[in-house]
C-alpha cells in the first residue's frame, strides 16, 4: 500500500490532499501550520530578510531594546537579537528533525523485528524497551552527551537515542496486529520472506502510525535539544541556537529582556504548532480517533 494513501475502517481512502484540507479547516491545526510556515520561511530566508550577519557584533548598542534599526533590540555583544531567532531557527527545528528521523527510523525498525518475529526475541526486545523506558529522557540524553561530548551532532544521537522506545513500543504493537492482517498470510502463501512482508506489507500499513508518532515527537526533540544547549552541551557559544540564545542572555534579562524573551517566544511558538498539527494529525489517521 502506498504511504501516501491510507486506508482506515469506515472512512474510506485518505489521500494527502484529504488530510491537508482536514488540517487546513481545523483552527488549531491551521494556525500551528501558519506558525510553523512562518518561523520556516524565516530561517530559509533569513538573509533576505535581515541585513546582519548573526556572528556580526556592535550592529547596535550593546543590550539595545527594539529598535527601528534592531527589530528585537541587541544582546551584550551588539548582536542584532531578530537575526540571530532567525537563523537560530535553521539551528533548532533542523536538530529537532533530524533527531525525530534518527529515532524513528531506529526505533521503528527494531519494534518492527521484534513484534513480527515474536518469541523470546520479541519478549528480549520489550525487556530492553522498558529498561530504556526506566530513564528519564532527558537524563539518559546527559549521560550520553556525557560519553559522547558535547555539540550538536552529539545531542541528536543522544536525543534520537532516548526516544527510540517511544516509536518502538508503539510500533511493535502496530506489527502485532498488522502481522495477523490475511494479507500476511497471503504474501507467505505466495512465498515471500519474512524481510520481504516487513518491508513491503507490514511497514507500509504501519507508516500512518509513524506520521502521528513523529509529528507528536517532534516537539519534544526541539525542547530537549534546546534543553541540553541551554546546559551548555549542545550548541555552543556564538551559534545562534535557540537554547544556547537562552543560556547566554539569563544574566543579562534585567538589563533587557529581550534577549531571552524572543528566543524563548520561537522555541515557545516552534513546539506549540508542532503538538497542534501533531494532535490534529493524529485525529485524522488514527482509526481510533473520534473527528
Amino acid at each position: 500500500m502506498n504511504a501516501a494513501v491510507m486506508a482506515h475502517p469506515g472512512r474510506g481512502r485518505l489521500t494527502v490532499g484529504r488530510v491537508v484540507r482536514s488540517l487546513v479547516v481545523n483552527p488549531g491545526a491551521l494556525i500551528g501550520a501558519i506558525i510553523l510556515t512562518a518561523l520556516v520561511v524565516g530561517a530559509i530566508f533569513a538573509p533576505v530578510l535581515t541585513p546582519f550577519d548573526y556572528y556580526a557584533t556592535d550592529t547596535g548598542p550593546r543590550l539595545s531594546p527594539p529598535t527601528t534599526a534592531n527589530l528585537l533590540g541587541t544582546d551584550l555583544h551588539g548582536r542584532d537579537i531578530f537575526t540571530r531567532v532567525l537563523y537560530g531557527g535553521r539551528f533548532s527545528l533542523s536538530v529537532g528533525i533530524a533527531t525525530v528521523l534518527f529515532a524513528a527510523i531506529l526505533g521503528s525498525l527494531f519494534g518492527i523485528f521484534i513484534g513480527f518475529t515474536g518469541g523470546r526475541v520479541d519478549a528480549l526486545g520489550s525487556r530492553i524497551i522498558d529498561v530504556m523506558f526506566g530513564f528519564p529522557s532527558i537524563v539518559l540524553s546527559i549521560l550520553i552527551v556525557a560519553v559522547l561530548g558535547v555539540g550538536l551532532v552529539n545531542v541528536v544521537i543522544a536525543v534520537g537515542i532516548a526516544e527510540i522506545p517511544y516509536f518502538a513500543r508503539v510500533v511493535r504493537g502496530a506489527v502485532l496486529g498488522a502481522k495477523e492482517q490475511l494479507f500476511v498470510e497471503a504474501s507467505r502463501a505466495l512465498g515471500a520472506g519474512d524481510l520481504r512482508i516487513m518491508l513491503r506489507h507490514i511497514l507500509p500499513n504501519i507508516f500512518p502510525t509513524m506520521i502521528v508518532l513523529a509529528t507528536l515527537n517532534l516537539g519534544g526533540a526541539i525542547l530537549s535539544t534546546a534543553s541540553l544547549s541551554f546546559l551548555g552541551l549542545g550548541a555552543q557559544p556564538p551559534t545562534p541556537e535557540w537554547g544556547t540564545m537562552l543560556s547566554s542572555g539569563r544574566e543579562f534579562m534585567r538589563y533587557n529582556p529581550a534577549v531571552m524573551v524572543f528566543p524563548g517566544l520561537a522555541l515557545f511558538l516552534a513546539v506549540m504548532s508542532v503538538n497542534l498539527l501533531g494532535d490534529r494529525l493524529r485525529q485524522i489517521l488514527d482509526p481510533r480517533a473520534a473527528d
